[in-house]
């Protein structure tokens, strides 16, 4: 099984993105993604620095993959998603089917975990559009996984997103930028304020979710580290870790480690624990609200 790194799901500014992909490069991840998927206002880094970034890693032997963005709203972002499919290079991860149909043909690609693959028939036509891999949309539970496998398309890779806060949906509205009184068209990039996100509690003041300019996550951390063999039995080929402000590196030579069996269950949620400001959560795996965590059977 290899480790992948999704792309930065945050708003951080241009030194300190090109200082984490600096130390990723000498990382134990296999696999990473690069590219802004959250919002087309973030440009800290145009696409000739995410191909700056992404030969430095390819040099280092990683797989390298260009992400698009995930909700398309101008013919601005459709041409960047065209510049982006364009290239010759590196493989791309579509995060929407105007993605997925300006790459069909052209180069292989990765279907993101923001398109609805949902089942079989699907999985058959991004293979048929040219899909090599694809990224199980989060809230998919470990049955619809299993059924999906066994039918899957050959040639067709697997990817599962095993630990980051949940992207849960995104909208045309700033959602940061609503909670500061500002029109999204005047945000004054109010997102860059929080580089985990902004946590919205409930009035017991207890964590709920986390609003992330147009995107909404989960308060609490998804982690699979319990069901990496789970994973493994079930043909999963690549775990995904979303990257965090704090303590990234230290969660993927946790995972690394838990991977390659030099680090046991317990010692690894440990490790983890940290890191997590507001808990852990795999309901969605068990079929369960999504926030529930627990060691379901």
């Amino acid at each position: 099984m290899k480790l992948s790194l999704g792309p930065i799901l945050y708003f951080w500014d241009r030194e300190t993105v090109l200082d984490f992909y600096a130390r990723i490069n000498e990382a134990p991840v296999d696999i990473v993604y690069l590219g802004e998927t959250v919002c087309a206002k973030r440009r800290a880094l145009r696409l000739h620095d995410w191909l700056d970034l992404a030969e430095m890693l390819s040099a280092a032997g990683k797989e390298v993959v260009l992400s698009t963005l995930t909700l398309i709203e101008a013919e601005s972002e459709l041409i960047s998603i065209h510049r982006i499919a364009e290239n010759r290079r590196y493989s791309v991860e579509a995060n929407d089917m105007a993605a997925v149909n300006m790459l069909t043909g052209r180069i292989p690609f990765v279907a993101g975990p923001h398109i609805n693959t949902y089942n079989s028939e699907t999985l058959r036509i991004l293979a048929e559009a040219g899909a090599r891999r694809w990224v199980m949309p989060v809230e998919l539970d470990k049955r619809t996984l299993a059924a999906m496998q066994q039918s899957r398309p050959e040639g067709m890779e697997t990817e599962v997103f095993i630990f980051g806060r949940l992207p849960l949906a995104f909208s045309a509205r700033c959602f940061t930028a609503r909670a500061h009184d500002l029109a999204k068209d005047e945000c004054g990039f109010c997102c860059r304020d929080y580089p985990d996100g902004m946590p919205l509690l409930t009035q017991e003041q207890k964590p709920f979710l986390v609003l992330n300019g147009i995107q909404v996550q989960s308060a609490g951390t998804y982690n699979l580290i319990p069901y990496i063999a789970e994973l493994k039995a079930l043909g999963v080929e690549v775990l995904r870790l979303s990257p965090q402000s704090q303590g990234m590196f230290e969660i993927i030579e946790t995972f690394h480690e838990a991977l390659n069996g030099r680090l046991d269950l317990e010692a690894a949620e440990e490790r983890l624990l940290p890191h997590m400001p507001a808990g852990f959560c795999n309901g969605y795996w068990h079929g369960l609200p999504g926030m529930n965590w627990g060691r379901c059977g």
